[in-house]
């Protein structure tokens, strides 16, 4: 029972094992970019939302804040022009229920006012329907006549005019709702305006009047459509220059970051590979060494035919040690100490001493030197480059071709590029991509570490490299070197 339990349970770690191995690493660019967007549109709604209620509120208000001005002058200048004494208003003389209660007032200079009050009311612009109500929430008249007289009871926002006393209260609605007050005699197009606007006493205590307005404003609904529009385009353009923006800002960072990552990796893999290779290659310089001396005894003694086996041996040896010795070279920590230096003499001198097997490969060089401006880089390490080049592009053309150099001193980003391009056997895309990877290598009996060191040196004094290759077609690798300052002078200096 206990095997079966320590069985399960070792299962059960495989299995998290196997789901930890499989895990995908997080991505921040893909979940910025879902979260973001989320959370800036989000805001960038709540926000067109809240300005365009503003918007909508502050523009209603407004229009009747003016409507409610222009009702109370009006109400006044009729009272003053009925000869009424001024302890009494408008709101006081609208109600015919209530002519007996006034006994200062004849009923002519009574009805002589109420009756231009109440055309002025019918005649104001973009009115759908005007009613006046008193107290008792009688209708005591409108501009449509079938509700005069009706008592409106289930109307809460006229009951929280009366009971409020505000000098207006305006909203705004949609159109045809189904309420007995709001039988219009011209249906609205699209939405209305109701104001509700309170007419007092004398002493501004008691609501003697509601008049209650109905307006579809179309200048104003026009003037909120276009701020509308305008809030929303504003909106979008705002909340996607935000997010586009953080968007390239954190995807150069996420691009940073995994490069970072990747040059980690591959310092932690060099690293690994360095103190691993070290070891090997320390211990193998000795009986390499030993190999090779006891071998050059045995060659003096040895008959004919053991001379032949004994240089195989002495080959081979030569061949390790030369793996060791570019083993060790390409493991080694490089100097971060930068020179000027001049690229065109050194190609001319890597040419020179590969002369003698350029020859023998029965290869062409087609370069043609010229003054170029010097770069940053190492005399010793720039050396180590060509020289790793040119024996790539010669081993490529054991029967013979061309190799072409070439320089282009502006390059598309300032710096100065040079070209080496052969017409060997060239490699397959796979191998292309594989290229620069340690210890990958093309060539019987090659160790893969020429090029890693070339692209490590190049991207250590701000260069690159690059290779563009084809199966029977050659080819070319690119190096693009950076300009030392005052690289004209240097260029005159390096043509002499």
């Amino acid at each position: 029972m206990q095997m079966v339990e320590r069985k399960a349970s070792t299962s059960r770690k495989q299995a998290g094992g196997e789901r930890t191995e499989t895990r995908r690493p997080f991505n921040l660019l893909r979940w910025f970019s879902l979260v973001s967007l989320g959370i800036i549109a989000s805001v960038a709604v709540g926000l067109g939302i809240i300005t365009t209620r503003f918007l909508v509120n502050e523009s209603v208000e407004r229009d009747g804040l003016l409507t409610a001005q222009f009702i109370h002058a009006l109400g006044a200048a009729e009272v003053r022009h009925a000869d009424i004494p001024n302890l009494r208003t408008m709101g006081e003389l609208l109600d015919s229920r209530q002519d007996q209660s006034f006994p200062g007032v004849t009923p002519e200079a009574r009805a002589r006012a109420r009756s231009e009050f109440l055309d002025h009311i019918a005649n104001l612009p973009d009115v759908l329907l005007a009613n006046i109500y008193a107290p008792d929430h009688v209708i005591i008249w409108s501009t449509n006549p079938e509700l005069i007289g009706e008592r409106i009871d289930d109307d809460p926002g006229l009951e929280r005019a009366f009971r409020m006393k505000e000098r207006v209260s305006a909203s705004y609605h949609k159109a045809f709702e189904d309420r007995e007050e709001q039988r219009f005699p011209r249906a609205p197009e699209f939405l209305f305006i109701e104001n509700y606007i309170p007419l007092f006493d004398a002493d501004e205590k008691s609501v003697m009047a509601m008049v209650e307005i109905y307006k579809e404003p179309k200048d104003l609904i026009v003037r909120i459509e276009r701020g509308f529009v305008l809030i929303w385009i504003a909106t979008a353009f705002g909340g996607g220059l935000i997010y586009f923006g953080l968007f390239w800002i954190v995807r150069r960072a996420a691009g940073l970051l995994a490069s970072q990552q990747r040059q980690l990796i591959a310092n932690e893999t060099f690293v690994a590979m360095g103190e691993m290779s070290s070891a090997v290659a320390h211990s193998l310089r000795n009986p390499l060494a030993s190999i090779r001396s006891s071998a050059e005894l045995a060659q003096e003694v040895a008959g004919e035919p053991a001379r032949k086996n004994i240089d195989d041996i002495i080959g081979q040896v030569d061949r390790m040690s030369k793996w060791v010795r570019d083993l060790l070279q390409s493991l080694r920590p490089l100097n971060d100490a930068s020179e000027v230096v001049n690229l065109t003499a050194t190609v001319q001198d890597s040419l020179h001493a590969y002369g003698l097997q350029i020859k023998r490969s029965n290869v062409q060089i087609e370069y043609d030197p010229q003054p170029v401006p010097p770069v940053v880089s190492q005399q010793v390490q720039l050396t180590q480059i060509i020289n790793s080049l040119l024996a790539n592009a010669l081993e490529a053309m054991p029967t013979g071709g061309v190799l072409k150099i070439e320089f282009e001193p502006e390059s598309a980003s300032g710096n100065l590029r040079m070209s080496l391009t052969d017409t060997g056997k060239g490699m397959t895309r796979q191998q292309q991509q594989m290229v620069f990877k340690p210890f990958f290598t093309t060539k019987q009996g090659g160790l893969g570490v020429g090029l890693v060191l070339v692209k490590r040196i190049m991207e250590r004094f701000g260069g690159s490299v690059s290779l563009s290759s084809g199966e029977e077609e050659g080819t070319r690798v690119t190096l693009d070197f950076r300009i030392a300052e005052g690289g004209e002078h240097g260029a005159q200096h390096s043509g002499r």
